[in-house]
């Protein structure tokens, strides 16, 4: 998924919170609650619902869950404990979003990202633009195992060749979406992939081919759509681009040895280097090849009409810390050549703070705990079992906000059901992750939501409808269970 080191505890000792107190009524009151009241702030404030009713949303949702708690003697000093761990386990996620907004900005400046851009552009026709967005970042995240990697490097210029061709953002973030969870789904380098065969009791490679039964027939259906969405938007995009190529090359200086800078982060991911430290890298090595390919610009946003130590200075820094753009004679393309630097990812962090809030309540009060207990105790077939599993991974994801805890509390707590229905571990470890894993990122107050819709500069909202991959995985596997396809049994030796 993101990185190691999100967490600063290992999510496999997490520990559940059980509360035989609290009533499945009082425990799910918070979260229909909360519900309405951001299905009201979607309809009165649409997609800048995030920029801070969403916020107050969930704080709101947070003392209704105190309120529950009280009643049944839960303690204030609890709900702090639990709320603090949890803002605790973001700090690894805050940083790397930080970390993002100074890389966008010295990406920019540099002429990084419009090189990816310009020869983009000359590679990627508007016919096969799409599925190539899908395909070009399912790669990338097999190789990095980081979904949250490949949107802050290719994703953002993909996000903006789309834009200059005029391809629907929501579609081009549904399909950077879609491939950055594929590889983050299957590759072993990814921590949720080495998470979800620990919490069922399954080995990795294990779980890695089992999990292809239903991630590759996701992944085809996947492709058809978006190859059969790009057929239908052709005539929407331009088929002469030399104006737009002119422009870029006006205000940048366009060289392939910008190339450089990407090669070396997602390089640098593949070794194993934490994707923070990696980042944080290329942030400088974009500033550098700032100084040397972008001189005039630099000191241009440095506030001065030519480059000196104090002009490049501030001109680096300025990118890295608040937003900068840059002109060109396109105003499509000045609209595009912007970035919000570090500051511009407050209102990200301040939603997944917020989340963390309600989650941590949720969890101090027991309530987490007794939805998934009933959830577990509501079904009795083998596809009631599955069904059940599906559907306590995404009420974690809505009401935890957590990735993480949407595998460990269903692992911890389904793993003694499937061994009495007589199923092998990796059943559990498959369906954690099409559930858990890839549904995170299609709901906005959730920690992989609001990154991703932070980085691509596009609302979880207008994405989702295209995060086809996403969408379709949990249908796959309960497909599967319903029909008993490859529903592997255990082994009695």
């Amino acid at each position: 998924m993101k990185s190691q080191d999100i967490k600063s505890q290992d999510p496999k000792d997490e520990q559940l919170i059980e509360n035989k107190e609290l009533s499945i009524f009082e425990a799910l009151i918070p979260i229909l609650l909360l519900i309405a009241i951001l299905a009201y702030n979607v309809y009165a404030y649409g997609d800048s619902a995030t920029a801070g009713p969403n916020q107050f949303a969930l704080i709101i949702g947070g003392a209704i869950a105190a309120i529950v708690g009280f009643l049944n003697k839960v303690t204030y000093k609890a709900m702090m404990e639990e709320i603090a761990k949890n803002v605790k386990s973001t700090a690894g996620a805050i940083l790397i979003l930080l970390m993002v907004g100074a890389l966008s900005g010295t990406w920019l400046i540099s002429g990084v990202i419009p090189t990816m851009i310009y020869y983009g552009l000359q590679i990627l026709h508007p016919a096969i633009f799409l599925p190539a967005c899908l395909v070009i970042c399912a790669v990338i995240s097999i190789a990095t195992g980081s979904s949250w990697t490949t949107s802050a490097t290719v994703g953002i210029a993909l996000i903006g060749i789309g834009s200059t061709i005029g391809m629907p953002l929501g579609m081009v973030a549904g399909a950077v979406v879609s491939g950055a969870y594929f590889g983050d789904k299957l590759s072993p380098l990814s921590d949720t992939t080495n998470l979800a065969p620990a919490m069922a009791g399954t080995d990795l490679f294990t779980h890695i081919r089992y999990m292809t039964i239903t991630t590759v027939p996701t992944m085809i259906i996947t492709l058809l759509l978006f190859i059969f969405l790009g057929l239908a938007q052709t005539t929407n995009g331009s088929g002469d681009n030399s104006a737009t190529l002119t422009s870029i090359n006006d205000a940048f200086t366009i060289s392939p040895w910008l190339f450089l800078v990407p090669g070396i982060v997602i390089l640098l991911i593949i070794k194993k280097t934490e994707p923070l430290i990696a980042l944080l890298i290329g942030t400088l090595l974009g500033g550098v090849f700032a100084l040397i390919f972008q001189p005039e610009l630099v000191a241009k946003i440095g506030g001065s009409s030519h480059l000196s130590f104090v002009s490049g200075y501030k001109g680096v820094m300025n990118a890295i810390t608040v937003e900068t753009s840059v002109e060109t004679t396109n105003q499509m393309l000045s609209d595009l050549f912007s970035a919000k630097g570090m500051k511009g990812m407050m209102s990200t962090i301040w939603l997944i703070l917020c989340a963390m809030v309600f989650g941590g309540v949720m969890e101090a009060i027991g309530a987490l705990t007794r939805i998934t207990d009933s959830l577990l105790k509501l079904f009795h077939t083998t596809f009631g079992l599955f069904a059940s599993t599906v559907a306590s991974c995404l009420a974690l994801n809505l009401t935890a906000s957590d990735q993480y805890l949407a595998i460990v509390v269903p692992g911890k707590m389904f793993t003694k059901a499937y061994q009495d229905k007589g199923l092998a571990p990796e059943n559990l470890s498959r369906t954690l992750e099409d559930s858990g894993t890839v549904t995170s990122a299609l709901i906005p107050w959730n920690t992989c939501g609001a990154y991703q819709a932070g980085v691509l500069g596009v609302s979880t909202i207008s994405y989702l409808p295209y995060a086809f991959f996403n969408i379709i995985s949990p249908f796959m596997t309960l497909l599967f269970a319903a029909f008993n396809i490859k529903i592997k049994q255990l082994t009695t030796k």
